[in-house]
């Protein structure tokens, strides 16, 4: 939930509200926020509260984490947010997670409320983590031995339905993981763009047969930039190519620049580059361009999804309370 050079914290997410509406009038499948901490341009702090807030303002679209970075929480206070969540708004919850912080090193050492130590152990143990959350998801629950006395322990009293779980990652570790233990998996191909195929041919050979998975199921997340001309779209995808490049390089990270302020940044020769770099493995373009680019996409790699991270910037006297250039993105792509 990015936040803009014009937003306050509030602002942002109304826009993300509206978003969200916009792709469940047109048919979207999903929509999911990221964990990310004390971080200027990005407000998603909580994706639990977030997830309750947009599902309630939606009627059909599947929301979801993407994803909870499982090393900042103790493993029983993700699925009794989770079950809660499913609870309430029943077939419509996804909990994606992941093992990467999210965050810098003094504000994963805050959220652990803990020695940095804790929480390198914490990702060492990821894979137990897993284990944990599915299992204080289940319906039925677990029963506990504690010395001579056996307690029962269940995210939520009553569960009905568990919401779906997904393993995300950049690298084939998650690959590796999500096919051992038999859960969907998403490959973060808008991070760079680099070894998508791999992690998903590795995923696809090893997967074992779970209960409720019985087949491999994946999908890939793309940037998109989406306008009535492709000048227009590379326009609108400037202020996101220099918060990325400032990402990638180390620089000072900031609110995201309107589309006229990003124009008026005068890049370095290597910065330049980088962004060409970026956007060649975006989806940049007219409608036309764009759908040709998403359909190639889901055929070389064979996902069963691609889900669309529209990056779009605003311009100058845009509403704050609303992100219309990332909405018409969703629109040119579904007309």
């Amino acid at each position: 939930m990015t936040v803009r050079s014009d937003q306050t914290t509030g602002d942002a997410l109304a826009a993300s509200r509206g978003l969200a509406q916009v792709a469940d009038e047109l048919g979207y499948r999903r929509y999911w926020v990221a964990e990310h901490h004390n971080m200027p341009a990005v407000a998603s702090t909580n994706p639990p509260v977030i997830i309750a807030m947009l599902a309630a303002a939606t009627s059909r679209i599947r929301v979801g984490s993407g994803g909870v970075m499982l090393p900042n929480h103790a493993p029983l206070v993700v699925p009794e947010q989770f079950a809660l969540l499913e609870a309430a708004y029943p077939g419509r919850i996804d909990l994606g997670i992941g093992r990467a912080p999210g965050t810098d090193p003094l504000t994963r050492y805050v959220l652990r409320g803990s020695s940095a130590e804790s929480a390198d152990e914490a990702v060492t143990r990821f894979p137990d983590y897993v284990d944990d959350i599915r299992t204080l998801m289940s319906t039925e629950g677990v029963e506990l031995q504690i010395g001579p006395r056996r307690q029962p322990l269940r995210a939520t009293p009553a569960a009905r339905s568990v919401a779906e779980m997904w393993l995300l990652g950049s690298s084939d570790y998650s690959a590796r993981l999500a096919a051992e233990k038999g859960l969907p998996y998403v490959f973060a191909h808008h991070f760079s763009g680099e070894g998508t195929g791999a992690a998903l041919e590795l995923y696809r050979s090893t997967y074992r047969p779970s209960r409720e998975h019985p087949e491999p199921r994946t999908f890939l997340t793309v940037n998109a930039v989406v306008a009535e001309t492709e000048e227009e779209a590379r326009r609108r995808a400037l202020p996101n190519v220099q918060q990325m490049i400032a990402l990638r390089t180390g620089a000072p990270l900031h609110p995201q620049r309107l589309v006229e302020d990003a124009e008026a940044v005068e890049m370095t020769p290597d910065q330049r580059a980088l962004g060409r770099a970026m956007q060649g493995r975006w989806i940049v373009g007219s409608p036309v361009q764009a759908r040709a680019r998403l359909a190639e996409l889901a055929a070389t790699y064979a996902v069963d999804e691609v889900m669309v991270h529209p990056v779009a910037g605003a311009g100058l006297g845009t509403d704050a309370r609303t992100s219309p250039a990332r909405e018409e993105t969703l629109r040119l792509l579904a007309a």
